[in-house]
């Protein structure tokens, strides 16, 4: 389950890559003597429209160079930015919205709905973060799992203000491109809420199972993106499609679906857009690219 949540990370933490706007101002550009990275980029076009699909990391730890080559040209060419979900820039607005689908409304205190068990494993990883074991009473099972997934990625040096989506929001507003999203917090956040509470429970429960091993999915990931390669990314994540398919649909397949009819849309009308959509979503038999072969729609992977 972890796996299928770091796709989502953005979500993590009230979709913290969206809400941190864009990075720091004082953050120095990755200098040229860091390692360099080769994210996947791929581009669909028409006689009068292109569209650059480029597969983002959430959350990074700054330590790569991958705003270049292939990547930052055709960003340099596109003439706007569509993420998954749009910055915002003040992240109090948002704050209604996650706390409708963050607290729980059913009266019973999480700790109390959980086995003796997981209750225990939960103390010990709320320990280690510095919070006390009923730090998330008052909270969703699913949002305290994805809190636990982020404050862990935090650990690593993994964040979202180093993520693609920072650097790629900062690079537009300097540019003045405009920038949209495919998606709204609200439905990122609804995903998860519609679970049923066992489920959600469940996906607490995996959480803390494969929290010791965070640090080694997270430097798998990081190795597969950095050298673009979307299908061993997408199979670390497909892995959980037999586990819990209802929660890879609703977060993969469908929203897929949607983004692959939002491109087929968007060629309609000319000019040069750069969509940036986590990694994940570029590899399988349900990728970006696969659903858009089946409209007719040939994309093309980009070279250094």
């Amino acid at each position: 389950m972890l796996k299928l949540r770091f796709a989502f990370l953005a979500t993590a933490l009230a979709c913290a890559s969206a809400v941190q706007g864009q990075a720091p101002a004082t953050a120095p550009a990755p200098a040229p003597a860091l390692p360099d990275a080769d994210p996947a980029i791929w581009v669909v076009k028409d006689p009068d429209t292109t569209i650059y699909l480029f597969g983002t990391f959430h959350a990074l730890d700054g330590k790569s160079a991958w705003f270049n080559d292939e990547v930052k040209a055709a960003f340099d060419r596109s003439k706007e930015l569509v993420l998954e979900i749009p910055p915002v820039d003040d992240p109090a607005s948002i704050q209604p919205i996650i706390m409708k689908y963050a607290l729980d409304t059913s009266g019973k205190p999480l700790s109390d709905r959980l086995s003796p068990a997981t209750k225990e494993k939960f103390a010990a990883a709320l320990a280690k973060l510095g919070a006390p074991p009923n730090a998330f009473d008052k909270f969703t099972p699913f949002f305290a799992a994805l809190t636990l997934t982020m404050a862990n990625a935090q650990k690593l040096g993994m964040t979202a203000a180093n993520g693609s989506e920072a650097v790629l929001t900062k690079a537009a507003k300097d540019d003045k491109k405009p920038i949209s999203g495919l998606e709204t917090i609200e439905y990122q956040m609804s995903i998860f809420a519609n679970l049923t509470d066992a489920e959600q429970i469940a996906m607490l429960e995996q959480t803390l199972d494969e929290l010791d091993d965070v640090a080694g999915l997270f430097k798998k990931m990081n190795d597969h993106w950095s050298k673009g390669d979307s299908e061993g990314m997408a199979a670390l994540i497909n892995e959980m499609n037999a586990k819990s398919p209802k929660l890879y649909k609703a977060l993969l397949t469908d929203r897929i679906a949607n983004w692959a009819e939002w491109i087929d849309k968007r060629l309609d009308q000319p000019g040069v857009v750069f969509v940036g959509v986590g990694a994940g979503h570029f590899g399988g038999e349900t990728s970006v690219q696969a659903l858009l072969a089946k409209r007719g729609i040939k994309s093309e992977r980009l070279t250094q």
